[in-house]
């Protein structure tokens, strides 16, 4: 059976993260609140409070603002702008997919890879 909890809003998998398993149980399950959201003054992740909690989407790519400010700001402060960039791209290909073939098949894909 398919978690749809891994297939958090901004485009990434959480089962294929370094951090899955002890460390984080997936976005969709802490309802936005992975390990690292505890250096954030909101303790939330910006994508999931605005996705999620506020506008009700199941993720970035279903909104007519996409890709906004916050999903454009949003960084991991180790990466280079090279990694940055290609994160961007990857993630936006994947809200696409995402959309184009539903949650479940997107997570069957990423599952098989």
């Amino acid at each position: 059976m398919i978690d749809v909890n891994l297939a958090p809003v901004c485009g990434l998998y959480c089962g294929g993260r370094e951090f899955f398993g002890e460390t984080c149980a997936g976005c969709g399950r802490l309802d936005g609140k992975p390990f690292w959201t505890a250096q954030l003054s909101a303790g939330v992740c910006p994508l999931h409070d605005c996705c999620r909690n506020r506008k009700r989407l199941e993720h970035c790519g279903l909104c007519p603002d996409f890709p906004c400010k916050t999903f454009l700001a949003l960084r991991d402060p180790n990466m280079s702008d090279e990694v940055f960039n290609k994160s961007l791209a990857d993630r936006k290909a994947a809200l696409q997919r995402r959309e184009e073939i539903g949650a479940e098949a997107w997570l069957n894909e990423k599952a098989a890879q």
